[in-house]
């Protein structure tokens, strides 16, 4: 029984509610159709809405651009990073074979060819 009180009480204060107040959210019909006319579909912008569209479409351009830039500018780095490591790797590689290979007697491989 309670819960259909509560539910009543919503219902009417809800009624209250939008009684009070329909008459602030709906325009009257005058200025509905005056507005609709004042800027239709195909009416002309006017310059300050042209201008304000086209400052907001080089603003994005320009926040694009440095977007794409700052993605490039880290693919740069991190290939380079790869590129550096690749070849430190093999640089020890080579490295590691040389000692195993040689045993300090002998110059290097390259120069220690013996020619028939």
């Amino acid at each position: 029984m309670a819960w259909r009180q509560l539910f009543l009480i919503c219902c009417l204060s809800a009624v209250v509610l939008l009684s009070s107040v329909e008459g602030k959210i709906f325009m009257q019909e005058s200025d509905a159709l005056s507005f609709l006319k004042k800027r239709g579909k195909r009416s002309p912008k006017s310059r300050e809405e042209v201008n304000a569209e086209n400052r907001q479409k080089l603003q994005a351009d320009e926040l694009r651009r440095e977007h794409y830039e700052e993605q490039r500018n880290e693919f740069e780095n991190f290939v380079e990073e790869q590129n550096d490591e690749q070849e430190e790797r093999s640089r020890e590689a080579i490295e590691q074979w040389r000692q195993w290979h040689s045993d300090g007697l002998y110059p290097p491989y390259l120069y220690n060819r013996h020619h028939i």
